[in-house]
């Protein structure tokens, strides 16, 4: 178990292991997070919210080896939630595991919740509720293309940056420049990220995509045998929106097609599978952009512990660096 020194906590030291769905990250943060006796903090912007279990892949309570998985279940399906909150609850963690001397481990695939804790947030517009609201039901009656081609009018250059079906991203962008009168881009070229509020160890996981792929399918048909289609009906009796941000992410969307009669459960597990491969290409390419990163290449049959193992070994040789720098540093200024 590892307990950190006061000089390593001054260090304000996070460790995250980020990459791509499937990719494995679940099992080799619960050994990790075992070997150095402290908790996975999830970054998943999907997982924050309640009863969004089997589609999300959380993982059951009794597959958790007694590590406590904090940052998800924060919100009701029809709650925003974004990446400001997200960072709110995780200083939270962060400082408490501090104070228990221990390392935060932050695991997870969305790359805007790892940026914003990271590097910090841009100063943007809270979410406000009856603009997200009347944007909605635009979108409801004009399109999401009608509401892509009028944020590529008001603010081309956040459009270059969001996909055509990013409904979410579009509709808060818009929301952004109605309440505010300025664009994003602009808000996000003119913010620096890199507070350095933390000294950050950032593992990426990979594999090869055939691989990747391959695991992507039994991931989809896994989540279909656990209950996807259940999980989804249930959700929609509860009156939760297919038109919900929450209810439009993989999984459910597929699935509220299906539930509606628009094709068979074959074309459902198709669309997904076809659909996570596509989701799991823009999370790499996210985080291939991100500075600092250090990639590591997971083998076929490389067992979860063994990963674990190559990341405990470069996380003691960050945390004993940060020990030797700031002892350094401490003689230093005492001269």
């Amino acid at each position: 178990m590892t307990r950190l020194s006061e000089a390593q906590v001054a260090a304000r030291p996070l460790l995250l292991v980020v990459g791509p769905t499937a990719v494995g990250k679940s099992e080799i943060a619960l050994a990790l997070a075992q070997t150095l006796g402290t908790e996975i903090l999830t970054a998943d912007s999907r997982q924050v919210f309640r009863g969004l279990d089997v589609g999300t892949d959380k993982p059951p309570v009794e597959s958790r080896g007694g590590v406590p998985h904090r940052l998800i279940d924060l919100a009701e399906p029809d709650q925003p939630f974004n990446a400001g909150a997200f960072r709110r609850h995780a200083l939270v963690e962060i400082e408490r595991l501090y104070g228990e001397k221990r390392v935060p481990l932050v695991v997870g695939g969305t790359g805007l919740y790892v940026r914003a804790l990271v590097r910090g947030l841009c100063d943007v517009p809270e979410t406000d509720l009856p603009t997200r609201a009347r944007l909605i039901e635009q979108a409801r009656r004009q399109g999401r293309a009608f509401m892509y081609q009028e944020l590529q009018r008001v603010d081309p250059a956040t459009a270059k940056r969001i996909h055509p079906n990013d409904e979410p991203k579009i509709l808060r962008a818009l929301e952004i420049y109605q309440r505010s009168g300025k664009r994003l881009s602009e808000i996000q070229d003119h913010h620096r990220f890199g507070d350095d509020t933390f000294t950050s160890l950032i593992v990426g996981l990979t594999r090869e995509r055939g691989a990747l792929y391959r695991r992507i399918e039994v991931r989809v048909e896994h989540l279909f045998a656990r209950g996807l289609v259940e999980e989804t009906r249930r959700l929609l009796a509860q009156g939760y929106s297919r038109e919900s941000a929450a209810m439009k992410g993989l999984g459910y969307r597929q699935v509220a097609g299906l539930l509606a009669g628009e094709y068979g459960l074959e074309e459902a597990v198709r669309l997904l599978k076809r659909d996570t491969k596509r989701f799991a290409k823009r999370q790499m390419t996210w985080f291939r952009k991100e500075p600092h990163v250090e990639w590591m290449s997971i083998q076929e049959h490389e067992s979860a512990t063994t990963v674990a193992e190559r990341i405990a070994r470069r996380a003691e040789d960050f945390l004993a660096h940060l020990a030797d720098s700031h002892s350094a540093q401490v003689v230093v200024e005492g001269r």
